[in-house]
This record gives C-alpha cells, structure tokens and sequence, in this order.
C-alpha cells in the first residue's frame, strides 16, 4: 500500500506548468511527467488560472508573507543575541583562561608576576 504525500507548490511553479500548457509545450500528460505532478492538478490550476483565481499578482502576495516570516524569524534572533550579549556585559570582562595557567610542553610552566606587596 503506497502513501500519498501532500505537496505545496508555490504560486510561481503553478503559474510556470500553466504557462507551459498554454504556450503549447506539451499535453497535460507531458507536462504532468515533466513536472512530476498529477494532470488533474494542471488542469485544476488551469481552471483556476481561467477564472483569474490564479495570478501573478497572487504569487508577489505569497513573496510578500514569506520575506515578512523571514524578517520576524530574523528580529527574533536579534532580540535573542542582544539579551544574551547584555547578560555577557554585566558579568564584567573574562578573567584569565585556564590554558594560559597550564604548563606547556613548548613554554613550560606559567611564571606569575610577584606580587605588589610581596617582599624579595
């Protein structure tokens, strides 16, 4: 038993397979093993497209609200990185790395300045 997955296709594909059937690239059936879709589904856009249901106008709408999710997506991440870049300022600089106080085999040991008030 196969399943049938359910496919979106964007406003511009629809308009692109209609475009072809009308300019006479080929029968429903071409362009349906062309565009890997079902022929009933062209002649579906086909209709929809005749009764203006289906426009290029509907395909800029479409854009529209993709780049509009995109830019909310965008300013959400934003807000994220700011709260996390305030939350780094107020915990003050980093203090030193605990790889500059390993010994190394090329340096050796980390040598501390003396102290300020430590006597020779």
């Amino acid at each position: 038993m196969s399943t049938r997955q359910h496919h979106r296709y964007s406003t511009e594909f629809k308009l692109q397979v209609v475009k072809a059937y009308l300019d006479g690239e080929g029968s429903l059936k071409a362009l349906a093993r062309r565009y890997e879709v079902g022929h009933t589904l062209i002649l579906f856009w086909l209709d929809k497209h005749r009764r203006g249901a289906l426009t290029e106008e509907d395909n800029l709408e479409e854009k529209v609200r993709d780049y509009e999710a995109k830019i909310a997506a965008l300013e959400r991440k934003v807000g994220q990185l700011t709260m996390e870049l305030d939350v780094l300022k107020k915990l003050g600089p980093p203090g030193p790395s605990l790889s500059a106080a390993r010994p190394s085999i090329v340096s050796g040991p980390v040598v501390l300045p003396p102290a300020k008030d430590a006597k020779p």
